[in-house]
């Protein structure tokens, strides 16, 4: 503490007014590169929030003018139709278990492949890694022949099945990296304390990897939220998710702005929640990766 106090003494003023400078020039570097990731979003909110002749006589940013053609008309349409609520329903029950198993399920994968010794581990983990390079598109048609013969294509369950088994891999690759920098002292002792391997992973592993868990709830939780390409092929008109109906709604009724509009923000509206309630942990899991 004390180095660091004489190096800063030591600062002429030209290097203070050049270090001013500089950290005003990156901030507002970040807040215009802020500015424009934010710009569709809000057209995409202000134009859901607009009717469809004023969307289709001027450009959203005309609310900023005229602020009292804001109507949630829109909204109360999309919400009034039986499709869009059944499939924003189907939509939390495919993410919702498919996140919870594969975080489940990877977590203990995760443990047993970085701190446990059975036979052919090594291998294993090979072949789950050589699963990564498994792109889903190659897998489409043999899986909805698979289902279709036991009875489970066109069903929510079939979509969970098909989003946990090519989300496995990255879980449990990435996981098995992050409880591997548990300190071997930790565990050492645990069991000296005649810990079973379930407490060890329930009392010390799972704490200390919470921010790599947390991490991977959202990317899988987005993953299956956003998805719109299994799910147009395994589910039918009763089980499609909110991305599926908003589509073919779409398709329905030609250029229908309105459904378009105040279909995408709720669909992306709740992904947000999600993220901006989990980032504490994401940004834990960055800065944990970046200090050792």
């Amino acid at each position: 503490m004390s180095d660091l106090t004489i190096v800063r003494g030591k600062r002429t003023v030209a290097q203070r007014i050049l270090g001013f400078f500089g950290n005003s020039i990156v901030n507002v570097l970040l807040l215009i590169i802020a500015i424009f990731w934010l710009v569709p979003s809000v057209g995409l909110l202000l134009a859901s929030l607009r009717s469809v002749a004023d969307n289709s006589s001027s450009g959203w940013w005309t609310v900023f003018t005229a602020p009292a053609q804001l109507t949630i008309e829109n909204y109360a349409n999309l919400l009034a139709n039986p499709t869009i609520t059944g499939s924003f329903w189907n939509t939390i029950m495919i993410s919702v278990p498919t996140t919870a198993a594969v975080v489940v399920i990877g977590s203990l994968a995760g443990y047993a492949f970085a701190w446990m010794e059975f036979p052919g581990r090594d291998w294993l983990l090979i072949g789950v890694i050589v699963l990564l390079a498994v792109p889903i598109q190659v897998a489409l048609i043999p899986l909805a022949r698979l289902f279709g013969s036991v009875g489970l294509f066109g069903s929510i369950f079939s979509v969970i099945l098909f989003h946990t088994a090519f989300g496995l891999p990255f879980a449990v690759f990435l996981l098995r990296n992050f409880f591997l920098q548990v300190p071997t002292e930790l565990l050492e002792a645990a069991r000296l304390d005649g810990a079973s391997e379930w407490r060890i992973f329930r009392t010390v592993i799972l704490p200390l990897g919470l921010p790599a868990i947390a991490s991977l709830a959202i990317f899988q939780f987005l993953w299956t939220w956003n998805d719109m390409l299994v799910a147009l092929i395994f589910t039918n008109s009763q089980s499609q998710p909110l991305t599926v109906a908003i589509q073919s709604q779409l398709r329905q009724f030609g250029s229908n702005i309105d459904v378009l509009s105040a279909g995408a923000f709720l669909s992306m509206i709740v992904p947000l929640i999600v993220f901006f309630a989990f980032q504490r942990y994401f940004v834990q899991a960055l800065l944990a990766g970046s200090q050792r």
